[in-house]
């Protein structure tokens, strides 16, 4: 596999698989963290999910800042690597249990993410530039991606089994210990890097950084500011007076309207031939923001349904299996004093206190009665966070086929355009959410938990629509990008990715606030339907951009 490749391709590889796997390992078992009222933070559902999405939000919106700063003064191999430190850092700090902490190691992967994860992508190109290995450009990408998804698949089984012997902040050290692997395999392969980590430096036609302190961070720095301060009506619905649900989605919101305003231009002062390109890109941007905001769901609201309305009982030789392994809890099925939820699964707080009853664990309040054990009786149920490793699973097992699939048509001439692509992209991943519609219907709206298939089958679908997607997007944005931005416009792709990130956490504060656990798939479904018919719309003449470039 690596013959006909770069010899620094196994080193990036690995390094990306390690990083991951620190990285979706935290992910993973970031809300269970925050809402565990015994070992963590005792956050509600809207409180928990409010900080996941500014959280995973900031996380995709450093990476422009980071890419700048390696092409022009640090070079790809400091960045990395001081990167790497960073996040490494952030994770072991993470299962120290105290708040002003966990912002603080928050703040480092954030910052540290910036500087890591779009710098080794680059740099894996940067080998592809020799022509001797333009040709397999691709297939490293694509070999490289895989990576990606090994380490986000097993983390979280080293998650599950830490967690559950030693407790959160032993698994959360082990997302530590990953990426403190990844930024050692990066530097055992420096020999064979030579001098593809150099700084480019400032190339003609770049934007000053000064200019982009001055016109794009501080403005977003004050907007933001700005927005946590202000209040809109305070109510009995909304204690806080906030206008977009909480100070921090406030906060971000405004943040983002100077760099919004700041790419607009970019358009109207654009060159008459770059215009049409650009703005082809501002709308595919603007589109997949819908995208982002219903995938990322799966560390939230998809957890919670794992957690939750999902029956994670296991019997037999799964259970010696899982047992021994150490990837499932023993739960006793006999009265104590535990938290109180509501009959919707909320949980009950007076004056921030979490409330208690004695009852029977949580986890039996949905389990259909003829299920039910023994009273004193113990059942085995798989680590939620296990859950996580779903769509990776399906991306390993889905790459090679759509790769195939696009092949064929290919050879047919018969393959769909980028833009096409994009569209058929968001339509597969909507048809996503009518497989959690149809579980909760099977659930009687969580009056009784369903199969771990309905998941399977959920991930299985929208992993299509993402196959379809991602990749594409950054394709397009390399090959519609004027020259002189295309820093700036590939920061653009990743600020609708932290737009949608932070959407993400909005629609799933909202979780608690449906009865009908229907609606809220409804929402998700409109607004991906909504996505899919404005890129149809739009289809004809972004291809006819695409075309005016010579471009498929």
């Amino acid at each position: 596999m690596w013959k006909s490749h770069p010899k620094a391709l196994p080193y990036l590889f690995l390094s990306e698989m390690w990083e991951r796997f620190g990285y979706y390992l935290m992910i993973g078992i970031f809300t269970l963290y925050l809402k565990d009222v015994e070992a963590g933070f005792a956050m509600t559902e809207k409180e928990a999910s409010d900080l996941y999405g500014t959280f995973i939000a900031l996380v995709f919106l450093t990476p422009f800042i980071g890419g700048l700063v390696a092409d022009r003064y640090w070079g790809y191999k400091k960045s990395i690597v001081i990167g790497g430190i960073m996040m490494g850092a952030g994770y072991f700090m993470m299962g120290i249990h105290d708040i002003t902490m966990l912002y603080i190691a928050m703040t480092l992967v954030i910052v540290g993410n910036g500087f890591f994860k779009p710098n080794i992508s680059t740099l894996l190109g940067n080998f592809y530039t020799e022509d001797k290995f333009k040709d397999k450009k691709d297939e490293g990408y694509n070999i490289f991606y895989m990576g990606i998804n090994v380490g986000a698949f097993i983390c979280n089984f080293f998650g599950a089994a830490l967690q559950i012997l030693l407790g959160w902040q032993y698994a959360f050290m082990a997302a530590g210990v990953g990426m403190f692997i990844g930024v050692i395999v990066f530097l055992l392969g420096t020999k064979h890097y030579g001098n593809q980590t150099d700084k480019k430096g400032v190339q003609p036609g770049d934007m000053p950084f000064y200019k982009i302190v001055l016109f794009i961070l501080l403005p977003s720095a004050v907007f933001g500011v700005i927005g946590w301060l202000l209040k809109g009506v305070t109510s009995e619905a909304n204690p806080g007076g906030y206008i977009f649900g909480s100070d921090s989605t406030d906060a971000f919101i405004f943040a983002c309207i100077p760099v919004i305003f700041f790419y607009g231009s970019l358009y109207f002062k654009a060159k008459v031939e770059d215009k049409r390109p650009i703005g082809a890109l501002l709308t595919i941007f603007a589109v997949v923001i819908l995208f982002w905001g219903v995938f990322k769901l799966n560390g939230s609201a998809l957890n919670t349904w794992a957690d939750r309305y999902t029956d994670r009982e296991i019997t037999g030789t799964t259970q010696t299996v899982f047992n021994g392994l150490k990837l499932a809890k023993e739960v006793e099925y006999k009265k104590d004093t535990v938290e109180l939820y509501d009959a919707s699964f909320r949980i009950q707080k007076v004056d921030g206190e979490v409330q208690k009853t004695v009852d029977y664990p949580v986890y039996f309040r949905n389990v259909a009665k003829d299920k039910l054990p023994e009273e004193g009786a113990t059942v085995s149920l798989w680590a939620t966070n296990l859950s996580q490793s779903i769509n990776p699973g399906w991306v390993i097992i889905l790459t090679p086929l759509v790769v195939a699939f696009f092949t064929f048509l290919r050879s047919r001439k018969k393959e769909p355009s980028t833009p096409t692509k994009i569209a058929f992209g968001l339509l597969i991943s909507a048809l996503s959410v009518l497989v959690m519609i149809a579980a909760v219907n099977m659930g009687a709206n969580g009056s009784e938990k369903v199969s771990v298939w309905w998941l399977v089958a959920n991930y299985g679908v929208i992993t299509i629509g993402e196959l379809f997607l991602s990749p594409m997007g950054l394709s397009v944005v390399s090959k519609l990008s004027p020259t002189n931005i295309t820093s700036l416009m590939m920061g653009g792709w990743f600020l609708s990715t932290s737009i949608g990130n932070k959407l993400s956490g909005v629609l799933a504060s909202l979780w608690d606030t449906y009865d009908n656990k229907q609606d809220f798939f409804w929402i998700n479904f409109g607004l991906l339907m909504f996505a899919t018919m404005l890129m149809f719309i739009l289809l004809k003449q972004l291809n006819k951009v695409m075309q005016e470039k010579g471009i498929h």
